[in-house]
Protein backbone atom coordinates (compact mmCIF):
# COMPACT_ATOMS: atom_id res chain seq x y z
CA UNK A 1 0.00 0.00 0.00
CA UNK A 2 2.88 2.19 0.78
CA UNK A 3 4.17 2.06 -2.82
CA UNK A 4 0.86 2.81 -4.40
CA UNK A 5 0.92 6.01 -1.76
CA UNK A 6 4.33 7.23 -3.31
CA UNK A 7 3.46 6.72 -6.84
CA UNK A 8 -0.02 8.72 -6.33
CA UNK A 9 2.20 11.77 -4.85
CA UNK A 10 4.42 12.03 -7.32
CA UNK A 11 1.56 11.35 -10.20
CA UNK A 12 0.11 14.50 -8.14
CA UNK A 13 3.28 16.06 -7.98
CA UNK A 14 3.96 15.96 -11.43
CA UNK A 15 0.58 16.82 -12.89
CA UNK A 16 0.89 20.42 -11.02
CA UNK A 17 4.00 20.90 -12.14
CA UNK A 18 3.29 19.99 -15.85
CA UNK A 19 -0.03 22.13 -15.19
CA UNK A 20 2.26 25.55 -13.83
CA UNK A 21 4.77 24.92 -16.66
CA UNK A 22 2.12 25.35 -19.87
CA UNK A 23 0.55 27.93 -17.46
CA UNK A 24 4.16 29.53 -17.27
CA UNK A 25 4.79 29.06 -21.59
CA UNK A 26 0.92 30.27 -22.15
CA UNK A 27 2.21 33.39 -20.85
CA UNK A 28 5.03 33.82 -22.33
CA UNK A 29 3.09 32.54 -25.57
CA UNK A 30 0.92 35.65 -25.18
CA UNK A 31 3.61 38.43 -24.43
CA UNK A 32 4.99 37.43 -27.37
CA UNK A 33 1.57 37.28 -29.93
CA UNK A 34 0.66 40.60 -28.37
CA UNK A 35 4.44 42.53 -29.16
CA UNK A 36 4.02 41.15 -32.66
CA UNK A 37 0.74 42.75 -32.77
CA UNK A 38 1.94 46.12 -31.53
CA UNK A 39 3.05 48.50 -34.35
CA UNK A 40 6.76 49.61 -34.92
CA UNK A 41 7.48 52.88 -33.72
CA UNK A 42 8.79 53.48 -37.53
CA UNK A 43 4.81 52.48 -38.49
CA UNK A 44 3.52 55.28 -35.69
CA UNK A 45 5.85 57.63 -36.73
CA UNK A 46 4.89 57.17 -40.15
CA UNK A 47 1.35 58.25 -39.11
CA UNK A 48 2.15 61.63 -38.11
CA UNK A 49 2.45 64.58 -40.53
CA UNK A 50 3.96 67.84 -39.79
CA UNK A 51 2.83 71.34 -41.40
CA UNK A 52 3.69 75.01 -40.83
CA UNK A 53 1.21 77.38 -41.91
CA UNK A 54 2.69 80.47 -40.46
CA UNK A 55 2.61 81.73 -43.87
CA UNK A 56 -0.88 80.56 -44.95
CA UNK A 57 -3.04 82.99 -46.57
CA UNK A 58 -6.34 83.48 -46.58
CA UNK A 59 -8.62 82.14 -48.39
CA UNK A 60 -6.04 79.94 -50.08
CA UNK A 61 -6.40 76.10 -48.64
CA UNK A 62 -3.39 74.02 -49.11
CA UNK A 63 -3.53 70.48 -49.60
CA UNK A 64 -1.30 67.97 -47.30
CA UNK A 65 -1.46 64.33 -46.94
CA UNK A 66 -2.07 62.18 -43.92
CA UNK A 67 -1.89 59.02 -43.90
CA UNK A 68 -2.62 58.33 -47.67
CA UNK A 69 -5.17 60.79 -47.64
CA UNK A 70 -5.81 64.64 -48.56
CA UNK A 71 -6.47 67.14 -45.91
CA UNK A 72 -7.31 70.93 -46.89
CA UNK A 73 -6.02 73.51 -44.41
CA UNK A 74 -7.94 76.61 -45.14
CA UNK A 75 -7.19 80.07 -43.23
CA UNK A 76 -10.49 82.05 -43.29
CA UNK A 77 -10.51 85.26 -44.22
CA UNK A 78 -12.49 88.28 -42.64
CA UNK A 79 -15.78 87.83 -44.97
CA UNK A 80 -16.09 84.27 -44.39
CA UNK A 81 -18.40 83.29 -41.75
CA UNK A 82 -16.71 81.33 -38.31
CA UNK A 83 -18.38 78.15 -37.12
CA UNK A 84 -17.51 77.58 -33.93
CA UNK A 85 -18.28 73.77 -34.07
CA UNK A 86 -15.93 73.34 -37.23
CA UNK A 87 -13.52 75.76 -36.73
CA UNK A 88 -9.92 75.44 -35.45
CA UNK A 89 -8.38 78.92 -33.92
CA UNK A 90 -5.10 79.78 -34.40
CA UNK A 91 -3.35 82.33 -33.16
CA UNK A 92 -6.61 84.40 -33.31
CA UNK A 93 -7.87 83.59 -36.86
CA UNK A 94 -10.48 80.83 -37.83
CA UNK A 95 -8.68 77.73 -39.51
CA UNK A 96 -10.83 74.48 -41.27
CA UNK A 97 -8.94 71.47 -41.50
CA UNK A 98 -10.74 68.89 -42.99
CA UNK A 99 -9.88 65.14 -44.70
CA UNK A 100 -10.30 66.27 -48.09
CA UNK A 101 -12.78 63.07 -49.33
CA UNK A 102 -16.30 63.59 -50.07
CA UNK A 103 -18.43 62.33 -47.37
CA UNK A 104 -20.73 60.52 -50.10
CA UNK A 105 -18.76 58.49 -52.34
CA UNK A 106 -15.13 59.79 -51.50
CA UNK A 107 -14.38 61.81 -54.46
CA UNK A 108 -11.86 65.06 -53.77
CA UNK A 109 -13.49 67.75 -53.82
CA UNK A 110 -11.99 71.35 -55.41
CA UNK A 111 -11.92 74.70 -53.54
CA UNK A 112 -14.44 77.24 -55.43
CA UNK A 113 -12.67 80.57 -54.09
CA UNK A 114 -15.57 82.90 -55.80
CA UNK A 115 -18.34 80.90 -54.32
CA UNK A 116 -16.10 80.27 -51.17
CA UNK A 117 -16.77 76.26 -51.02
CA UNK A 118 -15.75 73.03 -51.48
CA UNK A 119 -17.05 71.48 -54.86
CA UNK A 120 -17.59 67.64 -55.47
CA UNK A 121 -17.35 67.46 -58.90
CA UNK A 122 -18.88 63.56 -59.38
CA UNK A 123 -21.89 64.30 -58.19
CA UNK A 124 -22.49 67.55 -57.38
CA UNK A 125 -22.23 67.99 -53.70
CA UNK A 126 -21.26 71.19 -52.11
CA UNK A 127 -19.54 72.06 -48.53
CA UNK A 128 -18.90 75.57 -47.07
CA UNK A 129 -15.61 76.88 -46.00
CA UNK A 130 -15.71 75.38 -42.64
CA UNK A 131 -16.77 71.93 -44.24
CA UNK A 132 -20.60 71.21 -43.55
CA UNK A 133 -22.30 69.96 -46.24
CA UNK A 134 -24.69 72.44 -47.53
CA UNK A 135 -25.91 70.65 -51.45
CA UNK A 136 -25.97 67.81 -52.86
CA UNK A 137 -25.61 63.32 -51.66
CA UNK A 138 -23.07 64.22 -49.21
CA UNK A 139 -24.53 62.67 -45.87
CA UNK A 140 -22.40 64.44 -43.59
CA UNK A 141 -19.68 67.42 -43.30
CA UNK A 142 -16.22 66.28 -43.95
CA UNK A 143 -14.26 64.33 -41.36
CA UNK A 144 -12.04 66.78 -39.02
CA UNK A 145 -8.80 64.71 -38.71
CA UNK A 146 -7.02 64.67 -35.23
CA UNK A 147 -4.75 67.42 -34.80
CA UNK A 148 -2.34 69.28 -32.07
CA UNK A 149 -1.17 73.05 -32.46
CA UNK A 150 2.45 74.04 -31.45
CA UNK A 151 3.99 77.19 -31.65
CA UNK A 152 8.12 77.51 -32.00
CA UNK A 153 10.55 79.99 -32.87
CA UNK A 154 7.82 82.48 -33.96
CA UNK A 155 6.30 79.52 -36.68
CA UNK A 156 3.24 78.10 -36.10
CA UNK A 157 2.97 74.30 -36.65
CA UNK A 158 -0.21 71.70 -37.45
CA UNK A 159 0.80 68.43 -36.65
CA UNK A 160 -1.66 65.64 -37.87
CA UNK A 161 -2.29 62.40 -35.72
CA UNK A 162 -1.67 63.78 -32.73
CA UNK A 163 -4.99 65.11 -30.98
CA UNK A 164 -4.43 68.38 -28.92
CA UNK A 165 -6.61 70.64 -27.21
CA UNK A 166 -8.12 72.64 -30.20
CA UNK A 167 -9.09 69.19 -31.84
CA UNK A 168 -10.32 68.18 -28.21
CA UNK A 169 -12.67 70.97 -28.20
CA UNK A 170 -14.16 70.71 -31.39
CA UNK A 171 -14.66 66.70 -31.06
CA UNK A 172 -16.49 67.74 -27.61
CA UNK A 173 -19.02 69.73 -29.81
CA UNK A 174 -19.71 67.46 -32.69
Amino acid sequence: MEYNAKRRGFIKGAGAALGVAAAAGGVVALYGMKRTWDPLPSVIAAGITEVDITELKAGEPIRVFFRKKPVFILKKSGDMPRDEKRDAIINGEAHTIVIALCTHLGCIPKWNSTMQQFKCACHGGEFNASGVNIFGPPPRPLDIPPFRVESVDERTRLVLGEEGEEYKRLAALA
